[in-house]
């Protein structure tokens, strides 16, 4: 048992626990909980490799569990498992918890074992990366840009206000307009990004983007609240903020700070790229994205 991964449910259902523990018990050490502030316990005095908690629960929601085991165990990989595709736990668990999946009940036995031993594989890599822990102290280069994709100019000003003028920020009102910008400047460390540009649903191309250029990282800015759509950007795109609009200021400016911090440790530990990894893009989705996008997200990974 001490050679296996660990695994850590949390669930106030006990027959929920009692499954997940049958379905993986041959390959992992099972640790399982229906108290939230006894799996961030566990993550403290515990090595974790992966959890998995459910989003509905009496004492402490999951994303509130996810945000406590970020903070007591980062290199722990973080699952959302829920019934309920409600805006409040899309929004936290990206926002709060830094999910690497989010995943629907009832579950498929194949995908949540695959998606589980692949949140395994980093969590185990991570451990033999350097000790080269985030420091937010640590001084931002100026030469990182922003690009905003929105033809709303509020988000740009509002951006340009939250940096003052510490970094430079380019501006696409659609979407051939963001790649051509994307394709020729190589220092674009964040995007800011409304899903609908005009009549465009940019979903599909941010989702590309992320598996052509995995260290870009992508704030979110939107009224759209079509659950299931949000869900496939954390899986499919990685995005790294949620933010709905109207946007407060305060909060577009700890989102950019946060991604530049995590760019820059990407820089420095690019291997830590793993765990901003996403789900495959189903090829359906891909015939709406011109070939010029597809141009401009050759030239990025070149």
């Amino acid at each position: 048992m001490a050679n296996k991964p660990t695994l850590l449910f949390v669930d106030d259902e006990e027959r929920i626990l009692k499954s997940l523990k049958i379905m993986f018990k041959s390959r992992y050490r099972i640790l399982t909980t229906t108290d939230g502030n006894e799996a961030i316990e566990m993550a403290k005095n515990e090595q974790v490799n992966v959890i998995v908690s459910d989003q509905r629960m009496p004492i402490m929601t999951g994303t509130e569990v996810l945000r406590g085991v970020k903070e007591a165990s980062p290199n722990t990989m973080r699952l959302l498992l829920t019934g309920y595709s409600d805006l409040a736990a899309i929004v936290g668990s990206v926002n709060e918890g830094e999910i690497f999946r989010y995943i629907n009940k009832p579950w498929d036995n194949d995908e949540i074992k695959s998606i589980v031993a692949r949140a395994t594989d980093i969590s185990l890599k991570a451990e033999a990366l350097p000790d080269k822990a985030e420091q937010k102290q640590d001084a931002i280069t100026s030469e990182l840009e922003i690009l905003v994709i929105d033809k709303d100019d509020q988000t740009l000003k509002l951006t340009e206000d939250a940096l003052k003028d510490t970094n430079r920020v380019h501006w696409g009102q659609n979407l051939d307009e963001a790649f051509k910008i994307l394709s020729e400047h190589n220092n674009i460390a964040v995007i800011i990004s409304e899903i609908k540009v005009g009549n465009e649903d940019i979903s599909n191309p941010l989702k590309l983007l992320k598996q052509y250029h995995p260290n870009t990282l992508t704030l979110v800015v939107t009224s759209f609240q079509d659950t299931n759509a949000l869900i496939k950007l954390i899986n499919q795109g990685q995005i790294f903020r949620f933010l709905p609009k109207p946007l407060a200021k305060g909060m577009l400016e700890r989102g950019i700070r946060d991604a530049l911090w995590r760019y820059n440790f990407l820089q420095q530990v690019p291997q830590a790229v793993e765990r901003h990894e996403v789900e495959p893009t189903k090829e359906e989705d891909t015939k709406t994205i011109s070939s010029k996008i597809f141009g401009y997200l050759k030239n990025l990974k070149r």
